[in-house]
């Protein structure tokens, strides 16, 4: 307790520039949101959800993003990894919930929810100690892979968002997309001290301006969006119980559990904190806990978020106050839809220039790990395959098109494909009789 006790005083020492901590957190507030706010919209759409119900999804699902933050940044005797992370709901999640909600409805997609996040609490204990099979080799591929695996959808968002519509592509979206990343990189090579710290949110606040300037933003939303909405219990549907459901989900938050451990081990490098099983199980506690009132309130399992390592690497900041600003931020914004309606004024273009620097960075972040590891020959075939099969089925999403459903979920995922084969190897090529095979 006292050692927690200690890691909280220091990690939140930075009280005496409140206004910097709030717009720090501001800036991986905006990391995230456009990310975040995608999963309701892309599911609610999916759904057929009406346009009340849409509002109450996407309000929620920010606020519980907020709760889910401070469950995982506050360090308690269970719970709390305190490191400077932001939860949302992954995009392995978004395929599973989809095919639950049209096949068996939304009770059950929400009692696989709350079943998945009882799964993490009951693995969090047992996964903690498997660390041992996520060495560097395994979390420097899985970091460069989620930088990579995501570098479509900068691209997809830097062309306009919609790559079926007509104005993909179009130049004013280009130019407000590179326009946007070159701001981010001129002040992170010229910039100094705060103004170096802040550059993605400058690049986003100068990018946003430039297409008000250009006529491109409009404020419907804005004025059609509510002032207030609370959480509800089950505001949709009381959870329900089915086997395959259930399978799925706990499939997909295992592969988030997977995924939080490298972002995990990639912000314990750039912070300079050395993890042990504890500090893994308690994050992975926290994530459960989350998933469980996702499914309560009727929205979404909450995972540590990739992009936001990004932010942690070019910012210098390795504190949690601006975080505990941006949990804040986010429930504020929950609460308050009207207000979280201005967020979604960012033009896609100019959240596709930022992210092309941020995923960019968290691809580097990965390779620098690896840098760091000794690449013989094992190592790089571990390093080859799972970077390679995750980059090629991002690409070739097709490839297991005669593939049944539920597994064309799976292996069209990057992440997970990539993520499972650098495990697998590491454990056939590190903890059998193969490694000496491999070595002669």
């Amino acid at each position: 307790m006292k050692r927690e006790s200690m890691m909280n005083n220091v990690s939140v020492s930075d009280k005496k520039t409140p206004i910097r901590n709030a717009i720090l957190g501001f800036q991986h507030l905006l990391a995230m949101y456009s990310g975040d706010i995608l999963v309701p919209l892309l599911i609610g759409g999916a759904l057929k959800f009406n346009a009340t119900q849409m509002t109450y999804l996407v309000s929620m699902d920010i606020f519980m993003c907020g709760v889910a933050t401070l469950l995982q940044i506050r360090r308690t005797p269970i719970t709390g990894i305190g490191l400077p992370v932001v939860l949302g709901c992954a995009v392995e999640y978004v395929a599973p919930l989809q095919s639950i909600g049209k096949n068996f409805g939304l009770g059950y997609m929400y009692g696989g929810i709350i079943c998945a996040g009882l799964f993490i609490i009951i693995a969090a204990k047992p996964f903690a100690h498997m660390r041992k099979y996520f060495p560097p080799v395994v979390t420097g591929s899985l970091i460069t892979l989620i930088g990579f695996t995501l570098m479509p959808v900068a691209f997809q968002n830097l062309g306009g968002g919609d790559s079926t519509a007509k104005a993909f592509g179009d130049p004013t979206h280009l130019f407000l997309g590179f326009f946007t990343a070159l701001i981010i990189i001129v002040l992170n090579i010229w910039g100094r001290g705060f103004l170096k710290q802040i550059a993605i949110l400058i690049g986003i606040l100068v990018g946003t301006l430039t297409a008000l300037a250009m006529g491109t933003v409009g404020f419907e939303s804005v004025g059609q969006a509510h002032w207030a909405q609370l959480p509800q219990f089950f505001y949709f549907a009381a959870p329900k119980f089915e086997w395959s459901s259930i399978a799925t989900l706990i499939l997909a938050a295992l592969t988030c559990m997977i995924e939080s451990t490298g972002v995990y081990f990639a912000l314990s490098e750039i912070t300079g904190r050395k993890l042990e099983d504890r500090d893994l199980e308690h994050g992975y506690r926290s994530e459960g806990i989350a998933a469980i009132l996702g499914g309560v309130f009727n929205t979404f399992p909450y995972s540590t978020f990739s992009q936001n390592v990004g932010i942690v690497q070019l910012s210098g900041i390795k504190k949690l106050a601006p975080i505990y600003y941006s949990a804040f931020f986010l429930m504020l914004l929950g609460l308050i839809p009207k207000f979280g309606a201005i967020a979604t004024l960012i033009p896609a273009s100019v959240l596709g220039g930022a992210m092309l620097v941020m995923f960019g960075m968290v691809g580097a972040q990965g390779i620098k790990m690896l840098s760091k590891i000794d690449l013989n020959n094992k190592n790089l075939l571990i390093i080859a395959v799972s970077v390679g099969l995750g980059l090629g089925v991002t690409t070739q999403p097709n490839l297991f098109q005669y593939l049944p459903a539920t597994v064309q979920v799976i292996m069209s995922n990057g992440m997970v494909v990539g993520s499972f084969t650098a495990v697998i190897l590491n454990v056939l090529l590190n903890h059998t009789g193969l490694k000496d095979k491999v070595e002669e």
